[in-house]
Protein backbone atom coordinates (compact mmCIF):
# COMPACT_ATOMS: atom_id res chain seq x y z
CA UNK A 1 0.00 0.00 0.00
CA UNK A 2 3.15 2.12 0.96
CA UNK A 3 4.58 1.69 -2.56
CA UNK A 4 1.33 2.23 -4.28
CA UNK A 5 0.48 5.44 -2.71
CA UNK A 6 4.24 6.53 -3.39
CA UNK A 7 3.78 5.96 -6.73
CA UNK A 8 1.00 7.72 -7.24
CA UNK A 9 2.60 10.76 -5.32
CA UNK A 10 5.40 10.87 -7.58
CA UNK A 11 3.66 10.50 -10.62
CA UNK A 12 0.78 13.32 -9.86
CA UNK A 13 4.15 15.42 -9.51
CA UNK A 14 5.64 14.27 -12.45
CA UNK A 15 2.36 15.19 -14.63
CA UNK A 16 1.61 18.23 -12.81
CA UNK A 17 5.73 19.52 -13.54
CA UNK A 18 5.56 18.59 -16.88
CA UNK A 19 1.83 20.77 -17.24
CA UNK A 20 3.70 23.82 -15.59
CA UNK A 21 6.91 23.43 -17.69
CA UNK A 22 4.68 23.52 -20.86
CA UNK A 23 3.02 26.46 -19.57
CA UNK A 24 5.93 28.46 -18.65
CA UNK A 25 8.16 27.55 -21.48
CA UNK A 26 5.64 27.20 -24.54
CA UNK A 27 1.65 28.10 -23.35
CA UNK A 28 2.38 31.72 -21.88
CA UNK A 29 2.54 34.98 -23.72
CA UNK A 30 3.94 38.17 -21.94
CA UNK A 31 4.62 40.45 -24.65
CA UNK A 32 4.29 44.28 -24.83
CA UNK A 33 1.27 45.35 -26.23
CA UNK A 34 1.32 46.96 -29.24
CA UNK A 35 0.31 50.36 -28.19
CA UNK A 36 3.13 50.26 -25.00
CA UNK A 37 5.70 49.39 -27.76
CA UNK A 38 8.29 51.77 -28.30
CA UNK A 39 7.46 53.92 -24.60
CA UNK A 40 9.56 53.65 -21.40
CA UNK A 41 7.59 50.92 -20.22
CA UNK A 42 8.48 48.96 -23.64
CA UNK A 43 12.36 46.92 -21.82
CA UNK A 44 13.67 47.28 -25.15
CA UNK A 45 14.01 50.79 -25.04
CA UNK A 46 16.31 50.44 -21.93
CA UNK A 47 17.72 46.75 -22.38
CA UNK A 48 20.51 45.58 -24.20
CA UNK A 49 19.61 42.94 -26.95
CA UNK A 50 21.69 40.57 -24.81
CA UNK A 51 19.22 41.52 -21.73
CA UNK A 52 16.28 41.26 -22.94
CA UNK A 53 16.86 37.10 -23.69
CA UNK A 54 18.77 36.80 -20.49
CA UNK A 55 15.43 38.41 -18.98
CA UNK A 56 13.25 36.20 -21.13
CA UNK A 57 15.05 32.94 -20.24
CA UNK A 58 16.00 33.48 -16.36
CA UNK A 59 12.03 34.67 -15.86
CA UNK A 60 11.08 31.18 -17.13
CA UNK A 61 13.71 29.16 -15.13
CA UNK A 62 12.71 31.12 -11.72
CA UNK A 63 8.56 31.12 -12.61
CA UNK A 64 9.00 27.00 -12.95
CA UNK A 65 11.02 26.44 -10.13
CA UNK A 66 8.33 28.76 -8.15
CA UNK A 67 5.60 26.41 -8.90
CA UNK A 68 7.41 23.51 -8.98
CA UNK A 69 9.30 23.66 -5.75
CA UNK A 70 5.67 24.09 -3.51
CA UNK A 71 4.47 20.59 -4.98
CA UNK A 72 7.94 18.77 -4.41
CA UNK A 73 8.11 20.13 -0.16
CA UNK A 74 4.45 18.59 0.09
CA UNK A 75 6.08 15.41 -1.86
CA UNK A 76 8.84 15.44 0.38
CA UNK A 77 6.59 15.59 3.50
CA UNK A 78 4.21 12.92 2.10
CA UNK A 79 7.53 10.84 1.74
CA UNK A 80 8.70 11.25 5.03
CA UNK A 81 5.17 9.98 6.80
CA UNK A 82 4.08 7.16 4.25
CA UNK A 83 8.38 5.54 4.67
CA UNK A 84 7.35 5.73 8.30
CA UNK A 85 10.65 8.00 9.00
CA UNK A 86 8.86 10.47 10.57
CA UNK A 87 7.94 7.81 13.50
CA UNK A 88 11.39 6.14 13.65
CA UNK A 89 12.85 9.96 14.50
CA UNK A 90 10.04 10.20 17.11
CA UNK A 91 10.94 7.08 18.65
CA UNK A 92 14.13 7.57 19.06
CA UNK A 93 14.13 10.78 20.22
CA UNK A 94 11.77 9.35 22.90
CA UNK A 95 14.75 6.71 24.02
CA UNK A 96 17.28 9.46 23.89
CA UNK A 97 15.52 11.47 26.47
CA UNK A 98 13.12 11.61 28.89
CA UNK A 99 12.74 15.02 29.45
CA UNK A 100 9.92 16.54 26.12
CA UNK A 101 11.83 19.61 25.14
CA UNK A 102 14.61 17.57 24.50
CA UNK A 103 12.53 14.76 22.47
CA UNK A 104 11.14 17.56 20.87
CA UNK A 105 14.39 18.98 19.98
CA UNK A 106 16.13 16.43 18.81
CA UNK A 107 12.94 15.02 16.40
CA UNK A 108 12.91 18.66 15.08
CA UNK A 109 16.81 18.27 14.57
CA UNK A 110 16.36 15.09 13.01
CA UNK A 111 13.57 15.95 10.39
CA UNK A 112 15.06 19.62 9.50
CA UNK A 113 18.28 17.70 8.93
CA UNK A 114 16.60 15.47 6.33
CA UNK A 115 14.62 18.31 4.54
CA UNK A 116 17.86 20.05 4.78
CA UNK A 117 19.72 17.40 2.64
CA UNK A 118 16.53 16.63 0.38
CA UNK A 119 15.90 20.39 -0.39
CA UNK A 120 19.62 20.99 -0.98
CA UNK A 121 19.71 20.23 -4.68
CA UNK A 122 17.51 22.17 -5.59
CA UNK A 123 18.07 25.32 -3.50
CA UNK A 124 21.87 24.86 -4.86
CA UNK A 125 20.50 24.95 -8.41
CA UNK A 126 18.74 28.12 -8.26
CA UNK A 127 22.28 29.44 -6.56
CA UNK A 128 23.91 28.79 -9.89
CA UNK A 129 21.23 30.14 -12.29
CA UNK A 130 21.36 33.09 -10.19
CA UNK A 131 25.53 33.37 -10.11
CA UNK A 132 25.33 32.22 -13.96
CA UNK A 133 22.86 35.31 -14.92
CA UNK A 134 25.01 37.34 -13.32
CA UNK A 135 22.17 38.34 -10.37
CA UNK A 136 24.63 36.58 -7.63
CA UNK A 137 27.67 37.79 -6.77
CA UNK A 138 28.26 35.66 -3.79
CA UNK A 139 30.93 32.42 -3.43
CA UNK A 140 30.00 29.35 -2.69
CA UNK A 141 31.61 29.39 0.41
CA UNK A 142 29.01 32.98 1.64
CA UNK A 143 26.09 31.12 0.31
CA UNK A 144 26.41 27.94 2.16
CA UNK A 145 27.53 29.90 5.41
CA UNK A 146 23.90 32.03 5.09
CA UNK A 147 22.27 28.57 4.62
CA UNK A 148 23.86 27.04 7.69
CA UNK A 149 22.99 30.48 9.57
CA UNK A 150 19.51 29.64 8.05
CA UNK A 151 19.62 26.14 9.21
CA UNK A 152 20.08 26.64 12.94
CA UNK A 153 18.43 29.71 13.12
CA UNK A 154 15.04 27.54 12.17
CA UNK A 155 15.68 24.88 14.21
CA UNK A 156 16.11 26.97 17.35
CA UNK A 157 12.39 29.04 16.55
CA UNK A 158 11.05 25.30 15.78
CA UNK A 159 11.90 23.80 18.88
CA UNK A 160 10.37 26.74 20.54
CA UNK A 161 6.74 26.51 18.53
CA UNK A 162 6.79 23.22 18.06
CA UNK A 163 7.27 22.40 21.86
CA UNK A 164 4.18 24.96 22.29
CA UNK A 165 2.42 23.58 19.78
CA UNK A 166 2.13 19.98 20.86
CA UNK A 167 1.92 20.93 24.57
CA UNK A 168 -1.22 23.13 23.73
CA UNK A 169 -2.76 20.75 21.83
CA UNK A 170 -2.23 17.20 24.72
CA UNK A 171 -4.03 20.10 26.91
CA UNK A 172 -6.80 21.74 24.31
CA UNK A 173 -7.42 18.66 21.41
CA UNK A 174 -10.30 21.25 20.44
CA UNK A 175 -9.09 24.97 20.73
CA UNK A 176 -5.45 24.16 20.44
CA UNK A 177 -5.30 25.74 17.53
CA UNK A 178 -6.92 28.90 19.15
CA UNK A 179 -4.38 29.82 21.30
CA UNK A 180 -1.53 29.01 19.09
CA UNK A 181 -2.84 31.78 16.88
CA UNK A 182 -2.90 33.99 20.49
CA UNK A 183 0.23 33.18 20.81
CA UNK A 184 1.45 33.73 17.58
CA UNK A 185 0.80 37.29 17.81
CA UNK A 186 3.11 38.42 20.35
CA UNK A 187 5.75 36.52 18.91
CA UNK A 188 5.28 38.13 15.59
CA UNK A 189 5.67 41.32 17.19
CA UNK A 190 8.77 40.67 19.00
CA UNK A 191 10.31 39.21 16.19
CA UNK A 192 9.82 42.19 14.17
CA UNK A 193 11.17 44.27 16.69
CA UNK A 194 14.37 42.01 17.14
CA UNK A 195 14.84 41.50 13.47
CA UNK A 196 17.30 45.00 11.95
CA UNK A 197 19.24 44.69 15.42
CA UNK A 198 19.77 40.98 16.07
CA UNK A 199 18.74 39.02 13.09
CA UNK A 200 19.71 41.26 10.68
CA UNK A 201 23.51 41.79 11.16
CA UNK A 202 24.31 38.15 11.50
CA UNK A 203 23.78 37.83 7.88
CA UNK A 204 25.40 41.36 6.63
CA UNK A 205 27.52 44.18 7.69
CA UNK A 206 24.94 47.56 8.49
CA UNK A 207 27.14 50.24 8.93
CA UNK A 208 26.22 54.10 9.13
CA UNK A 209 25.61 55.71 5.09
CA UNK A 210 28.83 57.19 4.28
CA UNK A 211 27.32 59.64 2.01
CA UNK A 212 26.70 62.52 4.11
CA UNK A 213 25.46 64.60 1.65
CA UNK A 214 22.36 61.94 0.76
CA UNK A 215 22.26 61.18 4.01
CA UNK A 216 21.18 64.55 4.75
CA UNK A 217 18.51 64.74 1.78
CA UNK A 218 17.26 61.59 2.71
CA UNK A 219 16.77 62.68 6.25
CA UNK A 220 15.04 65.94 4.99
CA UNK A 221 12.65 63.74 3.17
CA UNK A 222 12.05 61.86 5.97
CA UNK A 223 11.17 65.13 8.07
CA UNK A 224 8.99 66.58 5.69
CA UNK A 225 7.18 63.38 5.65
CA UNK A 226 7.07 63.01 9.64
CA UNK A 227 8.74 60.10 9.61
CA UNK A 228 11.47 60.26 12.88
CA UNK A 229 14.32 59.18 11.89
CA UNK A 230 18.00 60.24 13.19
CA UNK A 231 20.34 57.64 10.84
CA UNK A 232 20.54 56.01 7.56
CA UNK A 233 22.12 52.79 7.39
CA UNK A 234 23.90 50.92 4.38
CA UNK A 235 24.53 46.86 4.19
CA UNK A 236 27.14 45.82 2.35
CA UNK A 237 25.14 43.05 -0.55
CA UNK A 238 27.60 43.84 -3.19
CA UNK A 239 29.23 40.46 -1.56
CA UNK A 240 26.26 38.39 -2.36
CA UNK A 241 24.03 40.42 -5.50
CA UNK A 242 23.65 43.13 -8.03
CA UNK A 243 20.41 43.24 -7.70
CA UNK A 244 19.30 46.97 -6.20
CA UNK A 245 17.12 47.22 -2.93
CA UNK A 246 16.23 49.98 0.10
CA UNK A 247 13.92 49.15 2.55
CA UNK A 248 12.22 50.57 6.00
CA UNK A 249 12.46 47.78 8.06
CA UNK A 250 11.44 46.79 12.31
CA UNK A 251 9.47 48.43 14.66
CA UNK A 252 9.27 51.32 17.07
CA UNK A 253 12.93 52.22 18.06
CA UNK A 254 15.00 49.54 16.49
CA UNK A 255 12.99 51.03 12.92
CA UNK A 256 15.82 51.67 10.02
CA UNK A 257 16.01 53.19 6.43
CA UNK A 258 18.70 50.98 4.87
CA UNK A 259 20.08 51.14 1.34
CA UNK A 260 21.97 48.26 -0.16
CA UNK A 261 25.31 49.53 -1.71
CA UNK A 262 24.29 48.50 -4.78
CA UNK A 263 21.88 50.76 -4.67
CA UNK A 264 24.07 53.36 -3.72
CA UNK A 265 26.64 52.44 -6.96
CA UNK A 266 24.03 52.43 -9.57
CA UNK A 267 21.40 55.28 -8.46
CA UNK A 268 21.62 58.63 -9.18
CA UNK A 269 20.49 60.61 -5.40
CA UNK A 270 17.36 61.23 -7.74
CA UNK A 271 16.62 57.92 -8.10
CA UNK A 272 17.55 56.89 -4.84
CA UNK A 273 15.44 59.46 -2.98
CA UNK A 274 12.27 58.25 -5.18
CA UNK A 275 12.97 54.92 -3.42
CA UNK A 276 13.29 56.49 -0.21
CA UNK A 277 9.89 57.88 -0.53
CA UNK A 278 8.17 54.92 -1.69
CA UNK A 279 9.57 53.30 1.59
CA UNK A 280 8.42 56.42 3.65
CA UNK A 281 4.74 56.01 2.16
CA UNK A 282 4.89 52.63 3.29
CA UNK A 283 5.84 53.69 6.50
CA UNK A 284 3.07 56.86 6.95
CA UNK A 285 0.45 54.22 5.32
CA UNK A 286 0.86 52.26 7.98
CA UNK A 287 1.58 49.26 5.36
CA UNK A 288 3.47 47.25 8.26
CA UNK A 289 0.63 47.54 10.73
CA UNK A 290 -1.63 46.16 8.06
CA UNK A 291 0.53 43.58 7.03
CA UNK A 292 0.38 42.46 10.59
CA UNK A 293 -3.14 42.36 10.55
CA UNK A 294 -3.50 40.58 7.49
CA UNK A 295 -1.01 37.70 8.62
CA UNK A 296 -2.88 37.20 11.81
CA UNK A 297 -6.02 37.11 9.96
CA UNK A 298 -4.68 34.39 7.29
CA UNK A 299 -2.95 32.31 10.09
CA UNK A 300 -5.84 32.12 12.32
CA UNK A 301 -7.86 30.69 9.42
CA UNK A 302 -5.07 28.73 8.61
CA UNK A 303 -4.89 26.71 11.78
CA UNK A 304 -8.60 26.78 11.96
CA UNK A 305 -7.95 24.83 8.74
CA UNK A 306 -5.21 22.33 10.07
CA UNK A 307 -7.44 21.78 12.67
CA UNK A 308 -10.35 20.47 10.53
CA UNK A 309 -8.60 18.84 7.89
CA UNK A 310 -5.54 17.29 10.44
CA UNK A 311 -7.98 14.85 12.52
CA UNK A 312 -10.03 13.71 9.50
CA UNK A 313 -6.88 12.56 7.53
CA UNK A 314 -5.60 10.99 10.11
CA UNK A 315 -8.39 8.81 11.16
CA UNK A 316 -8.62 7.59 7.60
CA UNK A 317 -5.23 7.81 6.29
CA UNK A 318 -3.15 7.41 9.83
CA UNK A 319 -1.97 3.89 8.83
CA UNK A 320 -0.67 5.23 5.42
CA UNK A 321 0.72 7.93 6.58
CA UNK A 322 1.91 6.09 9.57
CA UNK A 323 0.45 8.68 12.48
CA UNK A 324 -2.05 7.10 15.01
CA UNK A 325 -2.48 10.32 16.81
CA UNK A 326 -2.63 14.33 16.36
CA UNK A 327 -0.72 14.24 19.59
CA UNK A 328 2.00 12.59 18.49
CA UNK A 329 5.03 14.85 17.33
CA UNK A 330 5.45 12.32 14.04
CA UNK A 331 2.27 14.04 13.05
CA UNK A 332 4.35 17.31 12.46
CA UNK A 333 5.32 16.41 8.65
CA UNK A 334 1.55 16.48 8.27
CA UNK A 335 1.25 19.50 9.86
CA UNK A 336 3.92 21.55 7.61
CA UNK A 337 2.47 19.89 4.59
CA UNK A 338 -0.85 21.22 4.98
CA UNK A 339 0.27 24.37 6.09
CA UNK A 340 2.34 24.77 3.18
CA UNK A 341 -0.38 23.88 0.85
CA UNK A 342 -2.54 26.75 2.47
CA UNK A 343 0.30 29.18 2.45
CA UNK A 344 0.81 28.35 -1.85
CA UNK A 345 -2.82 28.60 -2.21
CA UNK A 346 -3.17 31.86 -0.14
CA UNK A 347 -0.31 33.71 -2.57
CA UNK A 348 -2.76 35.28 -4.66
CA UNK A 349 -4.69 36.92 -1.83
CA UNK A 350 -1.89 38.14 -0.08
CA UNK A 351 0.17 39.24 -2.83
CA UNK A 352 -2.90 41.10 -4.36
CA UNK A 353 -2.86 43.12 -0.58
CA UNK A 354 0.78 43.48 -1.30
CA UNK A 355 0.13 45.54 -4.77
CA UNK A 356 -2.04 47.24 -3.87
CA UNK A 357 0.17 48.68 -0.92
CA UNK A 358 2.68 49.24 -3.46
CA UNK A 359 0.57 51.16 -5.72
CA UNK A 360 -0.63 53.36 -3.16
CA UNK A 361 3.77 53.96 -1.83
CA UNK A 362 4.39 54.56 -5.41
CA UNK A 363 1.69 57.40 -5.44
CA UNK A 364 2.85 59.18 -2.19
CA UNK A 365 6.51 58.98 -3.55
CA UNK A 366 5.52 60.43 -7.05
CA UNK A 367 3.62 63.60 -4.88
CA UNK A 368 6.73 63.70 -2.85
CA UNK A 369 9.58 64.47 -4.63
CA UNK A 370 7.62 65.15 -7.76
CA UNK A 371 9.88 64.04 -10.22
CA UNK A 372 8.53 61.49 -12.69
CA UNK A 373 11.81 61.01 -14.72
CA UNK A 374 13.59 59.82 -11.60
CA UNK A 375 10.48 57.20 -11.18
CA UNK A 376 10.67 56.00 -14.31
CA UNK A 377 15.15 55.58 -14.61
CA UNK A 378 14.47 53.99 -11.06
CA UNK A 379 11.91 51.49 -12.00
CA UNK A 380 14.06 50.65 -15.31
CA UNK A 381 17.33 50.25 -13.54
CA UNK A 382 15.74 47.91 -11.13
CA UNK A 383 14.66 45.70 -14.03
CA UNK A 384 17.91 46.15 -16.00
CA UNK A 385 19.67 44.62 -12.62
CA UNK A 386 17.70 42.15 -11.93
CA UNK A 387 16.97 41.05 -15.15
CA UNK A 388 13.41 40.84 -14.19
CA UNK A 389 10.19 39.90 -16.47
CA UNK A 390 8.16 43.34 -17.11
CA UNK A 391 4.78 42.01 -18.62
CA UNK A 392 4.29 38.80 -16.46
CA UNK A 393 1.18 36.38 -17.41
CA UNK A 394 -1.72 36.21 -15.34
CA UNK A 395 -1.26 33.29 -13.56
CA UNK A 396 2.38 34.24 -12.78
CA UNK A 397 1.41 37.71 -11.45
CA UNK A 398 -1.07 36.08 -9.51
CA UNK A 399 0.98 33.88 -7.41
CA UNK A 400 4.68 35.46 -7.33
CA UNK A 401 4.38 38.93 -7.80
CA UNK A 402 4.02 41.06 -4.57
CA UNK A 403 4.95 44.10 -6.43
CA UNK A 404 2.70 45.26 -9.90
CA UNK A 405 4.79 44.34 -12.77
CA UNK A 406 7.38 46.95 -14.22
CA UNK A 407 5.40 47.51 -17.61
CA UNK A 408 2.54 48.78 -15.19
CA UNK A 409 4.32 50.77 -12.61
CA UNK A 410 6.20 52.93 -15.64
CA UNK A 411 3.35 53.42 -17.49
CA UNK A 412 1.20 54.62 -14.40
CA UNK A 413 3.71 57.00 -13.57
CA UNK A 414 4.44 58.30 -17.48
CA UNK A 415 1.23 58.47 -17.71
CA UNK A 416 0.41 60.96 -14.75
CA UNK A 417 3.83 62.99 -15.97
CA UNK A 418 1.65 63.18 -19.22
CA UNK A 419 -1.40 64.67 -17.35
CA UNK A 420 0.71 66.82 -15.30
Amino acid sequence: MTKKWGLMAVAAFGLYAAAMYFYIFHGQNSGIPDVLQGSAADPSTFLTTQELLLSEELSKIRNFLFFVAGPLEWLLYFAILITGMSRVFEKWSSVQFKWSLFRTGMYVFLLSLVLFILRFPLDFYQYTVSKSYGISTQFFSSWMRDNVIDFWLDFGMSVITVSVLYWLIKKSPKRWWFYTWALTVPFSIFLMFIQPVVIDPIYNDFYPLKDKELETKILSLAEQADIPSDHVYEVNMSEKTNALNAYVTGIGENSRIVLWDTTLDRLTHDEILFIMAHEMGHYLLKDIYINIAVYLFMTFIGLWLIAKIMPRMINRYGSILKVKKLSNISSLPLFLLISSFLLFFSNPLSNAVSRYQEVRADEYAMELVENPEAAISTFQQLTKAGLGEVNPSTLVKWFRYSHPPMLERINKVAEQADEE
